[in-house]
Order: C-alpha cells, then structure tokens, then sequence
C-alpha cells in the first residue's frame, strides 16, 4: 500500500510538473493568446473560425477517447487466448483502462482549474501517444494492463477537460450543440476503431495483429497534440486567474459580443471552493446523468459487440455488425447535436429513456429465446437511435455547463468519475453475467431506463440557453 501510494504521489507531481511546463511554456512564445490582436499571420482569418477550431480541436479529445475504449472490443479474443485469460481475467482485462479513467477524471480537473484545460490536455495528449506505442509493444500480461491503465488516466482527464474548455467558449445559444461535438467525435473514434479493425483484420497479420489493432491510435494522438499548440486558453480561466488583459484579447479573437464578453469580465469570480453545501444540486445532477449513461449497457454492448453477436449466432459476421452499430450511433449523434439547442436536454433524455427501455427489453428476449434471435440486431439499432441524441448527445453537455466557473474543471470531475466508476463495474461484471445468461443483463439495461425516465421527469431542470454565468441561480430556482 505504501508503495502504490508512493507510485500515485510521484505521478500526481508529475502531472502537475508537466501542466506547469507547458503554461510557462505557452507564456514564454508567441502564441494565439499572447500574440497581438491585429497579427494577421498568427490568427486563422476570422473570430467564427478561431473558434470553431478550438472547439474541433479540443473534441479530437474525445475521437481519442471513442477509439481506445472501442478499439478493445477487436481484440479481446486475441487477449484471451495470449494471456490464457478466463472470463473473469478478460473482463479485469478490458476494465484496465477503466481503473485509469476513474482515476484520472477524479484528479485531473483539479489541474484543469490551476492550470487551465488546454495546457493539461497538451500533458494528456503525450500521454495518448505513448501508451498507444506501450500497448502495442507489451511484452507480457502485465506491461499491457500497466499501459491500459494509464491510457484509462488521458481518457478520463479528457473527459473532463475537453467538454469544459468547449462550454468555456461557446455562445449560450450554441453550447448544446458545440458541446455536443465532443460526444460525436467520442463517437466517430468508435466507429473509426470498428472500421480500423475490421480492416487491419483483413490484412492477415497473424499473431501481431492485436498490436497494430492498439497501436495505430498513436497517429491521431500526435495530431491532437500538435494542433493543441494552436489554440487559446479559456477566457473564462483565464479571468478567474486575473489576466483580464489576456482574456479580453481571446474574447475578441473568437468573436464573442461586447455584451457578452462584458458580462464575463463583470462576473463575480468567486472563492474557487467546491462543496456539498454550496452545490448539491449541480454535483447531484452531474453524478447521476452519468450513473444513468452506463447503467443503459451503451459501453459494455461497445466493449463486447463481438461476443454478443457470436452469441446470437446471426449470419452477419460479428465486424460487420459492429460497423452497422457504429454508422447509426454516428447518424444519429448528429441529430442529438441538431436538436439539443431546439428541443432541450430534458427533453432528449426522457424520449431517450423511453425508447431505450423498449429497444433493451426486446434485445434481452431474443437473447432469451423468448423472441427471435434475428431481433438482436434491430433492437440494438433502435437503442442507439435512442440513446445518442438523447443520453449520449446529453451527458458532457450537461456536466459541463451545470457548475459555476471557477469549479467547474472539478464539478465536472464528479460527474465524469461517476461515469467512469460505473463503466469500470459493469465492464468487469458484464462478460460474467453475460457467461450465466446473455439476456438478463439486457432487462437490467431496460429496468434502469425506466427509473431513469421518472428521475429525469421529476428532477432535472432544463438547461436550454442558459447563459453560464446565470446557472449558479437558475440551479437554486
């Protein structure tokens, strides 16, 4: 015990270390932030495109994030078999990572607000890349589960980070959407990691294959590295930290209104203190809209796509089926993002929690034998029109705009641990109970929906418009 909490001490230093370097860094040469204003070299031609491309950037986190918590579900067969692992033994294995991103969404928000989002992210994206190359070069069981759980760390840090920076420079009329982004880049990273093995799978690569399935995620990792050196820390960071001068001069660079941007320099900037007292509403609605997030099955039917279908036993091949999954969570993330600026995020969760509980239901009585096995398929399709605008285009959106400013990074933490805390149970526990009866664990899915549509319905206020600097007050209300 004392050496692992020796081990966390020195990581945590390092971390901070790391964050520092890179804001003395970013201070110490001309970038977008400290440049002057009317530099026409040193800024895209617009304030609309400065923006749009920090907040693409800052949503490549999640592309990151999508790949290599989807990209396990090609090679569990291949871990299984070059570990000798059990059933018990693959889902610790799969879970690995999900250790990791508890522990990095729970720590890593605290830097976030001392050091601001984007310089801790530059530290995660190093991180990314060489745990991809780790993963791909383990030499035994425990090197593997070592790099898994450390790339769990840059997932789980940018699960709090990206969506805050992105809800940190988006307009109130188009944060839902913005935000959004986040989630369909998570999504287009799964559907990329399906598509990606799919394809290295038909290479023939024999034994090695699983390690270029792991390792290919280091090219978009350096890309996302590279590209964070081209973007402006948060203005809203950067006044709680009181370099006003600073954040006026990023406001203007991404074009947001004299009022607006007036209302952010006014604003209170507060005592930096999270508490229960204080936000029990805002850390309540965090930790349950991501409870709710993982107790629909979304990230364990991700991890073990493969297996489920080859327990159907369909004429599909398990990759092509798990491409179609991944095309329809893509289409209709979209039209999340579409509607969760027009119809609400209160709303999107109770159609979506309705929805799902049908689609689960019918999912687990196939599996049961009590309805045809060929529903499988359909019914998995019909969930994720129902869970990606509504949950999955909701969760980072709403975790990321319900705390005040200067808590945010760390309120976030909260609902982003949750997330990932549960991830990690229902990850290790699923193949288990899948192994005793693969339709069960879909009733449970569907029993949680249901109780998820009756606490949306009489607790969750709507966040719609709402300008950040008023949700402290629209919370109390």
């Amino acid at each position: 015990m004392k050496n692992l909490k020796r081990v966390f001490s020195r990581a945590e230093t390092a971390c901070i270390g790391l964050a520092a370097i890179g804001e003395v860094f970013d201070t110490g040469i001309m970038t977008p932030t400290t440049r002057p204003p009317h530099t026409s070299a040193a800024t895209p031609s617009s304030p609309h495109t400065v923006l749009i491309a920090s907040v693409a950037t800052a949503a490549l986190a999640g592309l990151l994030f999508g790949f290599d918590t989807a990209v396990i579900a090609g090679v569990t067969g291949a871990l299984k078999a070059k570990f000798a692992l059990s059933e018990a033994w693959l889902g610790f294995t799969v879970s690995s990572a999900l250790w990791g991103t508890l522990i990095g969404a729970m720590f890593v928000g605290t830097l976030g607000d001392r050091y601001g989002s984007r310089n801790v992210l530059r530290m995660l994206a190093f991180l990314y890349i060489i745990t991809a190359l780790g993963c791909a070069l383990a030499w035994d069981w425990y090197s593997f589960i070592g790099f898994r759980f450390i790339i769990g760390i840059a997932i789980g840090g940018s699960s709090v980070l990206a969506p805050a920076y992105i809800a940190e420079l988006a307009p109130p009329a188009q944060r839902g959407k913005m935000v959004g982004g986040f989630q369909f880049a998570v999504i287009l990273g799964i559907l990329l990691a399906y598509v990606s093995n799919a394809v290295i799978g038909a290479l023939d690569l024999g034994d090695s294959e699983w390690r270029w399935k792991l390792g290919i995620v280091a090219l978009p990792s350096l890309v996302f590295f590279a590209l964070l050196f081209r973007i402006p820390n948060s203005p809203r960071w950067l006044l709680t930290k009181g370099r006003d001068a600073e954040a006026r001069d990023v406001l203007a660079t991404i074009g947001m209104s004299p009022d607006v941007a007036k209302a952010e320099l006014d604003a209170p900037k507060g005592d930096g203190r999270l508490s229960w007292t204080r936000h029990r509403k805002p850390i309540t609605l965090a930790f349950l809209v991501a409870m709710f997030n993982q107790f629909s099955g979304i990230n364990a039917f991700l991890y073990y796509l493969n297996d489920i279908f080859k327990a159907s036993g369909g004429s599909l091949s398990p990759d092509l089926q798990a491409v179609m999954i991944g095309v329809a969570n893509m289409v209709f993330t979209l039209l999340g993002m579409l509607l969760i600026d027009r119809i609400g995020r209160r709303t999107l969760l109770l159609w979506g929690s309705a929805g799902m509980t049908a689609a689960l239901t019918v999912g687990g009585l196939a599996l049961l034998g009590v309805l045809p096995s060929w529903l499988l398929l359909p019914s998995l399709i019909v969930f994720i029109m129902f869970f990606a605008p509504g949950s999955g285009a909701v969760i980072w959106v709403y975790i990321s705009e319900v705390f005040p400013q200067n808590v945010r990074a760390r309120g976030s933490s909260i609902g982003s641990s949750s997330h990932w805390g549960w991830n990690a149970v229902i990850a290790q526990a699923f193949p288990i109970a899948a192994a005793w009866s693969a339709g069960v664990p879909f009733l449970v899915f569907a029993a949680m929906m249901a109780v998820q549509f009756v606490t949306v319905l009489l607790y969750f206020p709507e966040t719609k418009g709402v300008a950040l600097e008023d949700m402290d007050a629209h919370m109390a209300r």
